[in-house]
């Protein structure tokens, strides 16, 4: 199988630092080694992921979905988000009928599974403006001036400070159930299969996988 990978981050920021983009690369070439697939192209951008019409605003996208098809490769992604955290987007893309791997779901993740995930990612959208919005109020009350960068960095600085501690949080909680099973010799495929048994949910309350199971240790 050949493979097409994309990485994407939202921010300038991020893009500059090349912390977020090594990130996924990283991963997404290890999930390749792994798996036996020929990487043959490789295409980051630094743009929103925000709207249906997202693949109009987003250039390299573009081009690699058309090398994809052009060479009969599948499209490869870190996480569903960086593609999109809209579900209509999500849709549209399948409708083009070329494949597509989330490494995080695994090469066998089905359409129903893509479409699920694509709603979780919308409404965790959803929820980080909500705790924008939150945050900018908390800033206004305080008699901050808004409408302003800096204000608005501050905003989003407390919003994903909130999002953090959640996640250490949840970390926290299942951390030791994995640990245990991990040290009794059990894979890290075996570990998301024994907590999806107990009925125990991810943080976004989908299933585990082993690459979930990982993020979670290396947390520790």
């Amino acid at each position: 199988m050949k493979g097409i990978i994309y990485t994407r981050v939202s921010t300038a920021e991020q893009g500059k630092s090349g912390l977020g983009l090594q990130s996924q690369l990283d991963t997404v070439n290890e999930f390749c080694v792994s798996e036996g697939i020929e990487v043959v192209g490789h295409y980051d951008e630094v743009k929103s992921g925000k709207g249906f019409d997202a693949l109009d605003k987003r250039p390299q996208l573009a081009k690699a979905l058309a090398q994809a098809k052009k060479e009969n490769a599948t499209l490869i992604v870190s996480k569903l988000d960086r593609l999109g955290r809209n579900v209509a987007f999500i849709s549209s893309l399948m409708e083009t009928k070329i494949s597509f791997i989330v490494t995080q779901l695994g090469r066998d993740a089905d359409a129903f599974m893509l479409h699920l995930y694509a709603a979780l990612s919308e409404k965790e959208r959803e929820m980080i403006s909500t705790r924008t919005k939150a945050a900018l109020k908390v800033l206004k009350d305080k008699g901050v001036k808004l409408g302003n960068l800096a204000s608005l960095d501050e905003a989003r600085r407390l919003s994903n400070a909130t999002n953090k501690h959640e996640a250490t949080e949840f970390a926290d909680n299942v951390l030791p159930t994995i640990q245990q099973f991990h040290k009794a010799g059990n894979s890290l495929a075996a570990i998301a299969d024994k907590l999806n048994t107990m009925g125990v949910k991810t943080r976004r309350g989908g299933k585990w996988h082993a690459s979930t199971v990982t993020n979670i240790l290396k947390r520790a």
